[in-house]
């Protein structure tokens, strides 16, 4: 099994960040490139991985009382991930991604994955911004 974390802070409020984030039809907007999030009968999602043009069953849970994501794969158990939001400072926030494989078929491997959340993270907050941008225009 392997495990990988990141975290990232951002100039918004906690809730602002989460909502982007749970948008299930914007996950492509932050994910990494490769993956494309489709919803189904929640908490049913499938993911579309590109690197093998391969659609995998899975399930995404959002808890806003948390602001938390939790998600995971159905059928092989190959990963499962979390991502968490907390207010650090007034109007700032800290998000951490966490994503775990079972098996290492599955694992891209620490460079990779650890390139993807960090790409990922930047990218989230770039939404995060264009839409608090968007709404304080």
């Amino acid at each position: 099994m392997s495990e990988y974390e990141r975290s990232r802070t951002m100039s918004a409020q906690p809730e602002q960040v989460f909502d982007q984030a749970a948008q299930v039809e914007q996950m492509d907007t932050w994910l990494p490139d490769a993956l494309h999030v489709r919803a189904e009968d929640p908490p049913s999602v499938t993911v579309h991985e590109d690197r093998t043009d391969e659609d995998t069953s899975a399930t995404l849970r959002s808890r806003p009382d948390q602001m938390r994501i939790e998600w995971g794969t159905r059928e092989r158990g190959g990963y499962t991930g979390w991502l968490q939001v907390a207010g650090v400072d007034s109007g700032a926030s800290e998000v951490i991604v966490h994503l775990s494989f079972f098996d290492d078929a599955h694992d891209p491997g620490e460079d990779a994955v650890g390139v993807a959340l960090d790409t990922s993270l930047r990218r989230l907050e770039e939404q995060v911004r264009l839409r608090v941008d968007g709404a304080a225009g």
